[in-house]
């Protein structure tokens, strides 16, 4: 069974559904090396009464280590999908969806495979010296399945999965993005980290945390147009010191690293689904030169560029 398909077993057989449901969209994408997910979203019956949940799944293979993984699996309900679809149906576009006669409610099935190469960029030390550290370095020697909690936080990030007008490439930078914050949210859960609580006391004020969401997604807008940390502070409108600051503890990771990370992400993504070019991927991610590029790229992937297309 390949991945896809037993993703596609894991959803339609996941233990709050039973029986057949009507599949109204699916969205799979299955790029060596990076994450790979399948979003499914069902036509709920009307009798049928489920409770949100989610699932972390960490694979361990003593014997053989390419089979390792950590998967990620989401249930949620309550959302709504326009079978003529929301960008060409004149109701949805204009938010009028009460009134659009295509419009179903919706079991979202999310499933999203993290394996060790992927994971890796986000280990800064050799020395694991906590839980979520082994997890992500694969230093814990036995599989286990746990049930999560979804807190508002991870609710959040799987309604703008579901529910954003993305296409192409905007899409995939979009949805990288946002696994990476189901990541960090699902390892916070293991923890038994819920609360919003900062290390940074500005933090604690609504306005200065939504100008650190408006710096991810222009960083986000303009993966093809590096940005300074000057210019960025500029956009999102706070200062430049708070802006470090309070992204790292925001999204657990520089700015500079988060920005690298999904260039290298979508990198792969030109690459391997659109089969652009070396250089043309090289021209659209704002590098000066072609060697600068591969080189990153090995460096974040393992990989020459030309080399992930033999995978």
């Amino acid at each position: 069974m390949n991945y896809t398909d037993e993703i596609l077993s894991l959803s339609i057989h996941h233990p709050a559904m039973q029986g057949e449901l009507e599949l109204v969209h699916q969205k799979v994408q299955k790029i060596p090396g990076t994450v790979q997910y399948v979003i499914n979203r069902f036509k709920r019956p009307p009798a049928l009464n489920i409770d949100d949940s989610g699932m972390m799944i960490y694979k361990y293979e003593e014997e053989d280590k390419s089979k390792n993984s950590l998967h990620l699996v989401f249930c949620i309900t309550g959302n709504r999908y326009c079978m003529q679809k929301d960008t060409e149906c004149n109701y949805c576009r204009s938010s009028q969806w009460q009134h659009c006669p295509e419009i179903v409610e919706t079991v979202d099935v999310a499933s999203f495979r993290f394996n060790p190469d992927h994971l890796a960029q986000f280990v800064k030390s050799v020395r694991t010296t906590s839980f979520s550290e082994d997890i992500l370095n694969f230093t814990h020697t036995s599989s286990f399945t746990k049930t999560l909690p979804l807190c508002n936080k991870t609710r959040l990030v799987l309604e703008a999965l579901l529910n954003h007008s993305y296409s192409e490439s905007l899409e995939n930078i979009f949805i990288n993005a946002q696994t990476q914050m189901l990541l960090l949210y699902s390892m916070e859960c293991m923890a038994g980290d819920n609360e919003y609580t900062f290390s940074c006391k500005f933090l604690a004020n609504e306005a200065d945390r939504e100008k650190i969401e408006l710096a991810r997604k222009i960083l986000l807008e303009h993966i093809g147009e590096p940005l300074t940390i000057k210019e960025l502070s500029r956009k999102a409108a706070i200062n430049e010191c708070y802006l470090k600051k309070g992204f790292k503890e925001m999204y657990g990771t520089t700015i500079f690293d988060f920005f690298q990370s999904q260039r290298m992400e979508h990198a792969k993504y030109l690459l391997y689904e659109k089969g652009l070019s070396v250089t043309d991927v090289s021209s659209l991610l704002g590098y000066s030169s072609i060697s600068h590029f591969s080189t990153a790229f090995k460096k974040h992937t393992g990989l020459k560029p030309c080399e992930l297309l033999l995978h």
